[in-house]
């Protein structure tokens, strides 16, 4: 479990796997533009075993409209990326929140990730509203980084403490947010993933009042599920700690 939590964080700068492309109909069309686009291809990633491989690519020569069909089980993550030959840009990718039905994705050559509009899903919608309230604190935090520094620079220490403080509160509204969104959005497959991502490291009392936050039909779904492995994983882990920590003596009587 501990790997597909790292795949989730780390799907950025994952190793890529290409397989071959399967001429399929599914439950899900992805439709869009890339503005600008005009020679090229696009893939379509998906994280499977925990390793980030394309399911589905296309080449773009003069037509930057794409569309790729396929079948999924339930709301997932998925990462439309665009491979522009020989460059340095690294903005190429954007994740999105897949799920059943018509989604459409339209974006630019030129800001490939600010200027995506997902629409047609209400996952994406939920996601995108728990990152917006996730960025004005990090917005915060950054800005209080810039400060800190500043301090140190001019060897003020009392200001510099002050101002690590005050990153160490954000960092804990920050979990509040994550935890806080998530049961108000029991209903939202976003929730056991913001969970997975951002909760992690959390203690397992919490990750506990999550999930038992979800409704059902989440809990029953690929991230509700993953979610709940990753808190018995944890249980476990501790409950062994535990008894490493029992000295030999207890342990015999």
């Amino acid at each position: 479990m501990k790997k597909i939590i790292c795949a989730l964080l780390l799907a950025t700068g994952a190793i890529f796997v290409s397989c071959n492309k399967e001429e399929s109909k599914g439950n899900l069309t992805v439709t869009g533009n890339v503005d600008g686009f005009k020679q090229g291809k696009l893939y379509l990633y998906q994280i499977q075993d925990t390793v980030v491989k394309a399911i589905d690519s296309l080449t773009v020569n003069g037509d930057s409209k794409f569309k790729f069909s396929l079948n999924i089980d339930s709301p997932e993550v998925f990462y439309l990326t665009l491979d522009r030959g020989h460059t340095n840009s690294q903005d190429n990718q954007i994740m999105f929140f897949a799920e059943p039905g018509q989604m459409t994705i339209n974006t630019s050559l030129k800001n490939f990730y600010s200027d995506a509009k997902v629409t047609g899903s209400k996952s994406q919608e939920t996601y995108d509203e728990y990152i917006k309230t996730r960025s004005i604190i990090v917005e915060k935090q950054n800005n209080l980084l810039v400060d800190i520094f500043n301090a140190e620079k001019e060897k003020n220490d009392s200001k510099k403490d002050s101002l690590v403080n005050l990153s160490k509160k954000l960092t804990i509204r920050k979990y509040l947010n994550a935890v806080n969104f998530a049961i108000n959005h029991k209903e939202s497959d976003a929730s056991p993933y913001i969970a997975l991502t951002e909760l992690y490291d959390a203690n397992t009392k919490l990750l506990d009042t999550v999930f038992n936050s979800l409704s059902k039909d989440v809990t029953a779904r690929k991230y509700g599920k993953q979610f709940n492995e990753y808190i018995k994983e944890r249980k476990t882990q501790e409950a062994q700690v535990k008894t490493e920590q029992v000295p030999t003596a207890e342990v015999q009587q």
